[in-house]
């Protein structure tokens, strides 16, 4: 393999840096049901806003690192603000679904974005938004990097289900964004692959999308001029937080900073995920860049009197088991009566079964119709690794774990109100996904909002399949899927994969509830 070759899947592989990491209601009721207004009725001082996405981040983490003295700008945003340690993410909780639910304010049953891996029906092929090195060398580059950047903006992403970037420019307000996966808007721009790739690849040298006026990201656009230092092959083609930095510090010093800005500190992510959760070193580096971005207002004192500063994490990581043996569950054993299809070739009319594996859970596609998902169910029980078994049918979604008999379902609407206002009806044992009742009062335990999140995940796309996970120090293989043995990942519903902090500087108000689908509301009243 060429070079020119090698660096051309070098870029993809940098660019997946960014994505790695019974009732039947109508979609109207559904919005209504669980969508929640912010109770801010307007920020007068209208300061711009900027939110710093910091990959990863993670509470215990963060304190660590403040009390150790080595975050010394998210410290003083803190401490010049407000802090909140457990903000709900979405699920699969991996970066396209998470980044797609805070820029539409839905989880997935709405947005349309399944996980890092998912399989369409109705392409017929397995999609992948970047998802380790194995699977890039088994796989089409280009329509990786095709579904990275274009697809899933322009096509997969529901086009019904506005972006904030749509909504700002509606009202006739800017925004940017920063080094972001998800970025549709409504301004046309070009995104430019460096012509030397472009020519020893099938890749296209110019590929055109929506986004919101400022648009960076990464070696394919830039707002600064004088970054292409830090978007060097060797510095991940801009996939870097330096990167990140010096667009947000360039915008403040043009005076170009919109209403609101949305940036993407990527690397901690990649860190956690070699060395494990406690790791410090990605914070630190975040910390770093965040500083820069501080600086370009001359003082810390001006940045906070100038903007609505809001940090946070989108996923957490949890600890994967030092022995490989314990630690991977893999799928393919458990269901070897089936014909289970190859990444590297496409859909054949023999294929039965299609495994899309997102780290800490996995789709299980039925694409025979011959094959009945409870028989697929009853394979997978077999595993006590497995904490969440899930199917659905017109009705409603059946959950179950490895190595039990119990059963739980649930629908939308009925007389069970959980801690965000949303009404299920449900039978079974509910202590499958550790929920308590009390005079009809739902409170979740070590699954946070699993209910919605489940739901949305299971409604996310066309196509009879299964949704598992697995329980803490585990995570879920097929073919060639990465695997982080003594380091961290996350894609569960499991809290320790889906709370992260979130720090809030330069006004005083809050999201009206602590979930990572409320953050947008919040954001476009802070803008009006």
């Amino acid at each position: 393999m060429g070079a020119r070759k090698k660096s051309a899947i070098m870029l993809v592989l940098c660019l997946s840096l960014l994505v790695t990491a019974g009732c039947r209601t109508e979609s109207g009721e559904r919005t209504n049901q669980l969508k929640t207004k912010s109770n801010i009725t307007s920020n007068q001082s209208a300061k711009p806003v900027v939110l710093i996405l910091i990959d990863s981040l993670m509470d215990k983490s963060l304190q660590k690192a403040i009390k150790e003295g080595r975050v010394p700008a998210m410290q003083y945003l803190l401490k010049n603000g407000q802090y909140f340690q457990k903000v709900v993410s979405s699920f699969p909780t991996m970066s396209v679904t998470i980044d797609s639910s805070l820029l539409t304010g839905t989880y997935a049953d709405q947005h349309q974005v399944p996980g890092l891996v998912w399989y369409s029906g109705k392409e017929k092929r397995m999609i992948y938004y970047g998802n380790g090195a194995k699977e890039a060398f088994k796989i089409d580059q280009l329509q990786v990097l095709m579904d990275a950047i274009y697809q899933i903006n322009q096509v997969q992403l529901n086009k019904k289900t506005k972006t904030i970037h749509e909504e700002l420019a509606e009202k006739g307000k800017d925004s940017a964004s920063v080094n972001a996966i998800v970025f549709r808007g409504k301004t046309e721009h070009i995104l430019n692959v460096p012509q030397w790739i472009a020519f020893s690849t099938r890749l296209p040298e110019h590929i055109n999308v929506t986004g919101p006026k400022w648009l960076s990201y990464a070696a394919l656009a830039q707002q600064d001029p004088k970054n292409d230092g830090n978007a060097r092959p060797w510095k991940k083609f801009g996939m870097n937080d330096e990167f990140s930095a010096q667009e947000l510090a360039f915008l403040v010093k043009q005076n170009k900073l919109p209403n609101v800005t949305i940036a993407y500190f990527p690397e901690n992510d990649n860190t956690l995920h070699r060395k494990g959760p406690t790791e410090l070193e990605g914070i630190e580096k975040a910390d770093q860049a965040l500083q820069d971005v501080l600086n370009a207002y001359g003082s810390w004192e001006q940045a906070l009197k100038k903007a609505v500063w809001i940090v946070m994490g989108d996923s957490a990581q949890s600890y994967i088991y030092d022995d490989r043996e314990r630690s991977i569950v893999d799928l393919r054993p458990l269901l070897n009566r089936y014909r289970i299809a190859k990444i590297n070739q496409s859909i054949g009319t023999d294929d039965q079964i299609v495994i899309s594996a997102n780290e800490r859970m996995a789709y299980v596609y039925a694409i025979d119709s011959k094959i009945k998902l409870s028989d697929i169910v009853k394979l997978l029980k077999n595993e006590d690794k497995l904490d969440i078994i899930a199917i659905k049918d017109e009705k409603n979604i059946h959950v179950t774990t490895g190595k039990s008999d119990k059963m739980f379902s649930y629908c939308p609407g009925g007389k069970y109100v959980d801690e965000y206002g949303q009404s299920w009806s449900l039978s079974g044992d509910p202590e499958l996904a550790d929920i308590t009742i009390t005079s009809n009062r739902i409170k979740y335990g070590k699954y946070p909002d699993v209910l919605a999140r489940l739901y949305g995940a299971m409604h996310s796309h066309e196509g009879r399949y299964v949704v598992v996970t697995v329980h803490p120090g585990h995570e879920v293989i097929g073919e060639s899927s990465p695997t982080h043995v003594g380091g961290g990942a996350h894609g569960s519903l499991h809290e320790l994969d889906s709370l992260v902090p979130l720090i809030v500087s330069g006004t005083n108000t809050r999201p009206k509830t602590l979930r990572i689908i409320d953050i947008k509301d919040w954001i476009l009243k802070l803008a009006e």
